[in-house]
C-alpha cells in the first residue's frame, strides 16, 4: 500500500502537468514531466515507493512522455 503523502506528492505533480497541458503551457508541462520522472526514481530509490506502484506510475509518466514528444513551440 502506498503512503498517502507519497500518493499526494505524485498526483500533485501529475495534476500540475495536466493543467499545464490543458492551458497550453508547453515548457511548464515538460518541466512537470521531468519532475515526475525524477520524483518517481527518487521515491523508489529511498524505499518510499514499491516496485508495483513505481511501475504503475512510471507507465503513466511514459505515456505522457510519448504524448509530449512532439509538443513544442
Amino acid at each position: 500500500m502506498i503512503k498517502r503523502s507519497v500518493k499526494l506528492q505524485i498526483e500533485g505533480i501529475m495534476n500540475e502537468m495536466k493543467m499545464n497541458l490543458e492551458n497550453n503551457y508547453k515548457d511548464q508541462a515538460h518541466d512537470a514531466l521531468k519532475k515526475l520522472h525524477s520524483t518517481l526514481d527518487e521515491l523508489k530509490a529511498n524505499g518510499s515507493l514499491k516496485e508495483k506502484d513505481y511501475n504503475k506510475y512510471k507507465s503513466i509518466a511514459n505515456e505522457y512522455t510519448s504524448r509530449l514528444a512532439n509538443y513544442h513551440h
